[in-house]
């Protein structure tokens, strides 16, 4: 049986998966509580990383060395957007990359990290493909996208800021963790997969939407996962 890591930021995008699991067994390492046990009849690993790129990154690292996982999942909340996307909608990483990763002094492109082979991290096509089904099976009522996750230690909100991202990346979702937790699976050799459930559009009015909306993006996100680790099981 392949053991699934699940990484979400907050306490609110992982409460809801730690109180389903059976037969628990908690780990902290580095601050953080890992919850081991039976999720939806699957061997998993839950964990709230805390908010940003070093806390997932080294949350990402635990759970390849410390817990041998054999892909990774990270759920949460994201700011939408690609036009199409509406609050409430879901986007599945087609891959991710970092925004805020910036060395254009010195000739490289925005994201672009020196000495990488990529810097464009590519989600599991498997993954991605068993995501898609689970959302369209189980939130038939929102919309679900494939494309790419950007992620920056920011809160990202106002229109000039949102359009930057599109036009430079071609991005259908910001974040804050990610494209991080990307890069350590792809140094580790590990599948991945990033499933964000949209509360805002990363415009000048995302504060108060993100507040307004976070409970019932998180909703759809479990229903998601939880279908996701029925496909898992056969």
């Amino acid at each position: 049986m392949v053991r699934i890591g699940v990484i979400g930021a907050m306490e609110e995008e992982v409460s809801a998966l730690i109180r389903q699991m059976k037969d628990k067994e908690e780990c902290t390492i580095a601050g953080m509580t890992f919850c081991r046990g039976s999720l939806w009849n699957q061997d998993a690993v839950v964990v709230k990383s805390g908010v940003g790129k070093v806390n997932i990154g080294i949350c990402t690292q635990l759970m390849i060395t410390i817990f041998g996982v054999d892909f990774l999942i990270n759920t949460g909340v994201a700011g939408g957007l690609y036009k199409d996307i509406q609050v409430g909608d879901i986007v599945i990483s087609s891959d991710a990359l970092q925004h805020d990763f910036d060395c254009s002094g010195h000739e490289f492109a925005r994201g672009e990290i020196p000495g990488m082979e990529t810097s464009v991290f590519r989600a599991d096509p498997e993954l991605v493909d068993m995501a898609k089904e689970a959302c369209e099976l189980v939130n038939s009522e929102i919309g679900c996208y494939v494309g790419r996750v950007v992620t920056g230690d920011q809160f990202v909100y106002g229109n000039d800021r949102r359009k930057e991202l599109v036009d430079l990346f071609d991005a259908y979702c910001v974040e804050m963790e990610g494209g991080a937790m990307a890069q350590v699976a792809w140094l580790n050799k590990i599948p991945f997969v990033i499933i964000r459930a949209i509360t805002d559009k990363a415009d000048d009015t995302a504060p108060g939407d993100y507040n307004a909306h976070v409970e019932q993006a998180i909703i759809h996100t479990v229903k998601l996962l939880a279908a996701m680790f029925l496909k898992l099981g056969r």
